[in-house]
């Protein structure tokens, strides 16, 4: 990735996170179904989930506000992920937060 898109992609990154002022509050055993979606690709034993040569990224114990917010990116296409978008484009909001409480507890 080239110093120019990963700089928008942080800056896009921050600026939601700073929108995520008034997100719903997640219910952590509500998200532990929900999130069974995620560990199709996020869950594979003997997968490399660490920089700097990772498959996928680690999500457990991830902090909820950057879950939420990511999972909203890929649904909006400001982040590019052809998997992550079907994914989170099926999720609401009440789904993102919910599963963002589990993942971030784990």
């Amino acid at each position: 990735m080239g110093k120019k898109k990963f700089f928008i992609s942080m800056g896009a990154g921050v600026f939601l996170l700073a929108s995520l002022t008034a997100h719903a509050e997640g219910d952590p055993e509500a998200g532990r179904k929900k999130a069974e979606l995620c560990a199709g690709c996020h869950g594979i034993s003997g997968w490399r989930n660490a920089y700097p040569a990772y498959a996928v990224p680690k999500l457990g114990g991830q902090h909820a506000a950057y879950l939420v917010s990511a999972l909203k990116a890929y649904k909006s296409g400001a982040r590019n992920h052809p998997p992550m978008q079907g994914s989170a484009d099926s999720l609401s909001e009440q789904d993102m937060a919910d599963i963002a409480a589990f993942l971030s507890a784990q």
